[in-house]
């Protein structure tokens, strides 16, 4: 699979964050076979509560999510896939997410991740990256785009297995009745989520 050079997204932390430039759609994600190597973790302040990411070498996104506990993010990932060593520091996401939270919410869809999976996941998971902001699919809808019209189950659990949260857009994802559905950091911030990008919900549920 496609291997790049990651885009930096990094900003001063009292600067405003500027909008990444663009990556190929098909230049996003790396599925290449993972070693070993250290990653980079940071915890950034949101309205939504604190994210935090984890960032390999090459400035790819491995995990990511709403919560300030490590070990709550490294249980997202196979024992296989999680770094060797992990050291706190400045990720280059960090812009990406300050631009997300300013408004500029395409931004995070130009930061390069890392994700592991078979064939149907992967499909899966470039579909979510597809759906632009201010619209939703339903899990019907997503099983479809991925080639597999009525494997709903499959379709729900490509966004239960997403790591990168936010930035390979699981949030997008609704019930064919229109709500919420689930989400593994919480539908408080799914619909925050949804809202912020001016997509109307209709219930937690």
């Amino acid at each position: 699979m496609t291997d790049t050079t990651p885009t930096s997204t990094a900003a001063a932390a009292s600067a405003p964050a500027a909008a990444p430039a663009p990556v190929p759609a098909d230049a996003r994600t790396s599925t290449t076979a993972p070693t070993a190597t250290p990653a980079t973790i940071q915890t950034l302040g949101t309205p939504d509560g604190p994210f935090t990411v984890l960032e390999d070498t090459e400035g790819r996104v491995v995990a990511s999510g709403w919560t300030d506990d490590p070990a709550q993010l490294l249980a997202r990932l196979a024992d296989r896939h999680r770094p060797g060593r992990v050291t706190a520091g400045r990720v280059r996401a960090a812009g990406a997410v300050e631009a997300y939270y300013a408004g500029e919410v395409e931004a995070a869809m130009q930061v390069p991740v890392r994700q592991y999976g078979t064939e149907l996941f992967t499909e899966g998971w470039r579909q979510l990256r597809a759906i632009p902001s201010g619209t939703v699919l339903t899990y019907t809808e997503l099983a479809a785009a991925m080639g597999r019209p009525g494997a709903v189950r499959a379709a729900a659990s490509v966004c239960a297995r997403n790591a990168p949260a936010l930035f390979v857009p699981c949030h997008r994802v609704l019930r064919s009745d229109g709500t919420l559905g689930g989400f593994a950091w919480g539908l408080d911030v799914k619909r925050a989520l949804l809202e912020r990008e001016a997509v109307g919900v209709t219930a937690l549920v």
